[in-house]
């Protein structure tokens, strides 16, 4: 001790506080870390907590409980989802690569796909804006207005199933070497020996084709007026 310390008295540490604000970002990127490590299991509010090194009523102060969390881990991925390119492309365009962004997205969380998929939007939800956006374009560009939610469902529902294939093995669908599904194995072979001339990966390949054949169905669709 400092001999122009008081007695008694102990020093104050300066630096960095020895614990972190807490904040309702904080929380969520924490429980979505987790989420990335241990799964849905293991990325509760009790397991935040002690990841934060706070008891888990101070978490309540800012998140309401886990539907709440999980809401701000999709706001948090929607985050990451640009749509200023509906502003600047074609639709057809933007809407490609709208879709290639969200795939990206949630593929790099898996662990999320199946937890989000199926959960509501939250009441003033910064995502309606983002619905909101595609929505009109798809309008604009000849959808008709009763059909333009669904058709974001149908490519969501696509671009969430090319995210998980995306985590999966590049083989996963090899026949081996078989001779009772001739025109599988052949095909799959082709495939094989084109993609190692062009080095994409298969589920790239199979999600471009499958957004080429979506977009162009909804154009065609589009042109057609209404039923």
């Amino acid at each position: 001790m400092s001999p122009h310390t008081p007695a008694g008295r102990a020093r104050r540490r300066v630096g960095r506080p020895t614990s972190r604000v807490l904040s309702r970002r904080m929380i969520i990127e924490t429980g979505l870390r987790l989420l990335d490590e241990q799964g849905t299991e293991g990325a509760g509010m009790r397991a935040i907590a002690k990841e934060l090194g706070v008891q888990p009523s101070a978490l309540y102060n800012h998140v309401a409980g886990h539907a709440e969390l999980m809401a701000g881990v999709r706001e948090l991925l929607g985050e990451r989802i640009p749509v200023d390119m509906f502003a600047e492309r074609p639709w057809e365009e933007a809407l490609a690569e709208w879709a290639t962004l969200y795939r990206s997205a949630f593929a790099a969380h898996p662990a999320t796909i199946a937890l989000l998929a199926v959960l509501p939007l939250a009441e003033d939800t910064a995502l309606t804006g983002m619905y909101d956006t595609v929505v009109g374009t798809l309008v604009r560009a000849g959808c008709r207005e009763d059909r333009a939610v669904s058709v974001v469902v149908a490519l969501e529902s696509f671009i969430l199933g090319s995210a998980l294939d995306l985590i999966a093995a590049d083989d996963m669908l090899d026949p081996g070497p078989r001779d009772d599904v001739p025109a599988f194995s052949s095909a799959y072979r082709a495939r094989a020996e084109r993609l190692a001339e062009t080095g994409q990966r298969p589920a790239d390949a199979s999600f471009e084709i499958g957004l080429r054949a979506m977009i162009a169905g909804f154009g065609a669709e589009f042109g057609a007026g209404p039923a």
